[in-house]
């Protein structure tokens, strides 16, 4: 039997009023997070009256407020925002391959690795080789985990179970080891690697920026490209392989996109946990599940809650600056626990 001409038209009417709603609820996002870093970006500790904001922002000059906006407060606002738009599409790609509420860049061991190898580069070199190298020894690290998670969990294919056993137990390993290199380390390099490991954006720059940004273009339009694999995978290997979906390799795109974005936001902002975690399911409330419609609100929903994580930890406690991580731990930690006592009753 098929739908009569009358309830097709409903549906494509109402399919389109879900798509201008999800359409208006990402710009309205976008216009807070706008709205948000002009906000953040007169306080601190000399705070800025808005229209000084504007005037040194539209005629940069050799001044003290011109400094304060351009150099120290700007890079490391945009910093923010990108460090939380990388872990949140990053947290929904991984939610999306494995199809669990709790999986993360935190859950599979990509955090671990890339803290495990920031630490040991600290401790074997602490600040005697330049400390613009340890972003990239925080890459490697991900990277490196991201591949020992598949080759672990590889038996004649990746299931996400598997994958996702393997990376608790990767993460609980390294975790250990990270441990182990803290105490053997000196004082300024312990001092150091707990400073990263918490997660802060203090004396960011733009050099920062710059080495960020080429990741978010790169792979978020290419994960945008398998959201119709994405969407089919959602409904089960079965249903996804039915219809024409090569899952090994969709997985395997996906699976180094959010790599990709996990590691160098971890890389440049430090061990700042639960982003992924959070930022997909409050985007999922607001916008639905639909993958080219989650990401964007993702996205941004993730840059401010580390933007104002960050923005927390410059202003509130004065005059000393705190790292952002204590803040996005302190509103996941709750969340996850509230995520694991939904899903249990699910369960029941």
């Amino acid at each position: 039997m098929t739908a009569s001409p009358s309830l097709k038209r409903q549906g494509e009417r109402s399919l389109e009023a879900r798509r201008f709603r999800d359409l208006g609820v990402t710009i309205l996002l976008l216009l807070v997070l706008l709205a948000s870093m002009g906000v953040s970006l007169g306080l601190g500790s000399f705070p800025t009256p808005f229209v000084n904001v504007l005037d040194a922002l539209a005629t940069p000059q050799d001044s003290d407020i011109a400094f304060i906006i351009w150099e120290l407060r700007l890079p490391r606002i945009v910093l923010a925002v990108l460090v939380g738009a990388a872990l949140a599409v990053a947290g929904a790609i991984l939610q999306g391959i494995v199809r669990n509420p709790l999986a993360s860049p935190d859950v599979i061991g990509i955090t671990s690795g890339a803290a495990m190898t920031a630490v040991a580069f600290l401790a074997l070199f602490g600040t005697g080789l330049s400390i613009h190298w340890l972003p990239a020894a925080a890459l490697v690290g991900a990277l490196l985990s991201a591949m020992l998670v598949f080759l672990l969990a590889w038996k004649g294919g990746i299931t996400p179970s598997r994958m996702v056993l393997v990376g608790i137990g990767l993460s609980a390993a390294m975790g250990a080891v990270t441990t182990l290199l803290i105490v053997i380390s000196d004082d300024a390099s312990a001092m150091a690697a707990y400073v990263w490991l918490t997660g802060s954006l203090y004396a960011a720059q733009w050099q920062d920026v710059f080495g960020l940004l080429p990741w978010l273009l790169v792979a978020v339009p290419l994960c945008l490209s398998q959201a119709r694999h994405m969407d089919a995978m959602a409904l089960g290997d079965a249903v996804a392989q039915g219809l024409g979906v090569s899952l090994l390799r969709s997985r395997l795109v996906l699976m180094a996109c959010s790599v990709a974005l996990a590691g160098a936001a971890v890389a440049f902002a430090g061990g700042l946990s639960f982003v992924g975690l959070i930022a997909p399911h409050i985007a999922a409330r607001l916008v639905g599940r639909g993958f080219a419609r989650l990401v964007p609100a993702a996205a941004l929903v993730g840059a401010l809650i580390v933007l104002y994580a960050d923005l927390l930890g410059r202003v509130a406690f004065l005059p000393k600056d705190l790292p952002a991580g204590i803040f996005v731990s302190g509103i996941g930690a709750p969340f996850f626990v509230y995520l694991l006592h939904r899903s249990r009753g699910r369960r029941h």
